[in-house]
């Protein structure tokens, strides 16, 4: 199993999460870290059959900072197809679901994206209001409507019961299109809940 560990510091990974991450490399999973590169980020290096992936990672309030993140945790989600992203922190954990549900669309990965799809009361994966045909289902047309061979984040802004919408600009050759994805919080973790299918239906429609 890929298990990604995510947090804004190392301290985190360090000192709330080692026990397991030590545990998860026992047992033969390839684990990933992310962390902001500062203090601590070179004892994260040095934990043997890890691999430590420096992306900054703003505590506070910081657009832009924010979107480069974002970019890089897609990036690396794409080529680590993580089976579990775990984050320790409210803004790591807001960034990562969006990136690996974006990752999960573009990598046609059922698995990761019911991970991550979900909403206040968990992932779509552990839901019992649908069946897993239904699940895969709908996740396959969600891929359908949001393929695309790049993104763009033009902005995030808070929405109503404490949910975070990001805008979010989709290319598909010369098809352009943009949309809004809305995050909410189950638990300690973060879910993509519904993302606007309307303005991307195009994108589905064009099959090459």
């Amino acid at each position: 199993m890929r298990i990604v560990r995510l947090a804004t510091v190392p301290f985190f990974l360090l000192h709330h999460l080692r026990s397991q991450i030590d545990a998860s490399v026992a047992a033969g999973h390839e684990v990933m870290l992310i962390a902001s590169p500062i203090g601590g980020a070179d004892a994260l290096e040095r934990i043997a059959g890890v691999r430590f992936a420096p992306i900054d990672i703003p505590r506070g309030i910081a657009p832009l900072r924010d979107l480069a993140a974002l970019v890089s945790m897609v990036r690396l989600f794409r080529s680590f197809r993580p089976d579990v992203v775990h984050s320790t922190t409210p803004k790591a954990g807001l960034l990562s679901a969006l990136a690996a549900f974006l990752a999960a669309v573009r990598s046609s990965d059922l698995q990761a994206m019911s991970g991550v799809w979900g909403d206040k009361s968990g992932p779509a994966r552990d839901s019992r209001k649908m069946s897993r045909d239904d699940m895969e289902h709908r996740e396959l047309i969600m891929m359908c409507y949001f393929r695309h061979d790049k993104y763009r984040i033009l902005g995030e802004s808070p929405a109503p019961d404490n949910e975070r919408v990001f805008q979010v600009e989709l290319t598909k050759r010369t098809l352009r299109r943009t949309t809004n994805f809305y995050l909410t919080q189950g638990g300690d973790r973060w879910y993509v809940r519904f993302a606007d299918m309307d303005p991307v239906k195009d994108l589905c429609a064009d099959k090459k």
